[in-house]
């Protein structure tokens, strides 16, 4: 009987072989932590389709950040849920200085400094009255070139809050470069831009929508990108490199890990990848009913967004996923 001479099961023989030819390791520096900060609340409250997450209140966001920044994850990506009261057609809450983005901002910088890097969502959708990621035409369709301009006035704000980086996410054609141009124009060159470069218009979402009390009439179809399309994906990213983006994102992550790593083989700037809300949930809902190894689901889920090609990745189990690591 012939016996194989090449033996690749001897690599995996132990824990310790399998550790040093590990190809793909995270790291908890290339983890963001999506936080929500809503306003007016009193105490932390419940995402109900997100277990384990919460909206914040000022004081329960300094704990969470400084909970994720000792575990040593690498930046907060900041949403702020304003009162109903608060929303308008044109979303104007994002704009105001003291509007609950920017306070939010402004509260994690003066914590933290340069410890972190403080990262604000720069879209409108969760500031209008209709949902949208933008301002409505006449005919109810989402006016591009007009919401650029809130766009505009909206980085510029945040980066006077304190923002590292701005994350325009509203997929308007043009929002990397007029981004980058108002920033400059305001003397604010060296704050970076994380661009929601490949944002699908899927079915992912659906907590995120409960996360931020969206008030959504309607789709996203007619900006955010269809489904079946990685070509235009490609074209996307191209655009908000010449724009100037400093790192372009996949948005979500999962359904899309070919979309990340054709990027990745386009590009020289850092990729990113959003592990979104419904993928977080889908994983937890199977966990509470014991169908999986929710520690196991948690890392092999990162570990394929990793070795897609994503460099950092935003998830919901940023700060959880650290102390694992460094644990």
């Amino acid at each position: 009987m012939s016996f194989p001479d090449i033996r690749p099961r001897r690599l995996r023989r132990t824990p310790a072989i399998r550790r040093l030819v590990e190809e793909t390791r995270i790291a908890p520096s290339e983890l963001v932590l999506p936080v929500f900060l809503k306003e007016g609340l009193t105490e932390p409250k419940p995402i109900s389709s997100m277990p384990g997450v919460v909206q914040h209140t000022r004081e329960s966001l300094l704990k969470a950040a400084h909970d994720a920044v000792s575990a040593g994850v690498g930046g907060l990506m900041l949403f702020g849920v304003p009162d109903d009261a608060n929303k308008d057609e044109t979303g104007s809450a994002g704009l105001d200085p003291e509007g609950i983005l920017n306070v939010g901002l402004r509260d994690l910088r003066r914590e933290f400094g340069d410890a972190t890097v403080v990262m604000g969502d720069l879209c409108l959708d969760e500031f209008t009255s209709h949902g949208h990621c933008g301002v409505l035409a006449a005919d109810g369709s989402v006016d591009n070139d007009a919401t650029l301009e809130i766009y505009a006035e909206m980085a510029v704000a945040q980066a006077e809050a304190g923002a590292h980086m701005v994350g325009p996410s509203g997929m308007m054609d043009g929002q990397i470069g007029v981004v980058r141009r108002a920033l400059d124009k305001a003397g604010h060159q060296d704050i970076g831009i994380l661009a929601y470069s490949a944002k699908y218009a899927g079915a992912f979402y659906g907590p995120f929508r409960e996360a931020v009390e969206s008030t959504l009439q309607g789709d996203r179809r007619q900006y955010q990108q269809d489904p079946p399309n990685l070509r235009e994906a490609l074209r996307e990213v191209d655009l908000d490199v010449a724009e100037g983006a400093d790192i372009v994102m996949v948005k979500p992550a999962l359904a899309y890990l070919d979309v990340i790593a054709a990027i990745r083989e386009r590009v020289t700037v850092p990729v990113a990848a959003y592990q979104v809300s419904g993928e977080y949930a889908m994983v937890e809902a199977a966990a509470a009913n014991g169908w999986i190894d929710r520690e196991r689901v948690i890392l092999e889920s990162l570990t394929s967004i990793k070795r897609a090609g994503a460099q950092i990745t935003l998830t919901y189990w940023a700060s959880e996923v650290a102390g694992l690591l460094r644990g």
